[in-house]
């Protein structure tokens, strides 16, 4: 992320989050296209970032890819699942966020989850924000606290 306010968002998350769990996130270069890239440059692409987004999954976490076709789910469901993969003893889950041309699609199928936020397209650093400030408020619900109302 190079905007200074979405970086700003995305740290105040991740920064909250450290009262709850150790969070890391792993950034992958999205691959250069040109300007009317074809869509077998695209799908080319795609798997190139898979390979290195596969690469940067931590081992035995549970990987949730975000995308548009995912299921949606409230705040309190996703409470809900985060709950019960710490109940399995999964210590790990990995949110797997795209670029602007979204992920591969042999990445979202082999992802335990795939979660859409909604079915309206947004900027990937929105997204991310919005998935962080998600996942804290999950982790808040959790843990019986104000934030969610």
């Amino acid at each position: 992320m190079k905007e200074p306010h979405y970086e700003a968002a995305f740290a105040e998350y991740i920064k909250r989050l450290g009262g709850f769990t150790r969070c890391e996130v792993r950034e992958i270069a999205e691959q250069r296209l040109g300007e009317k890239p074809s869509e077998r440059e695209i799908a080319a692409a795609l798997a190139r970032e898979a390979q290195e987004i596969e690469r940067a999954i931590p081992k035995g976490a549970y990987a949730c890819a975000l995308c548009v076709e995912g299921a949606q789910c409230s705040s309190e469901q996703l409470a809900e699942r985060l709950a019960a993969l710490d109940a399995r003893g999964v210590g790990k889950a990995c949110f797997i966020v795209g670029g602007s041309f979204g992920l591969d699609e042999g990445l979202k199928a082999r992802a335990a989850w795939r979660l859409s936020m909604s079915r309206m397209t947004f900027p990937h650093h929105l997204a991310r924000v919005m998935l962080a400030e998600q996942v804290y408020r999950a982790f808040t619900i959790n843990a019986g606290s104000r934030y969610h109302k």
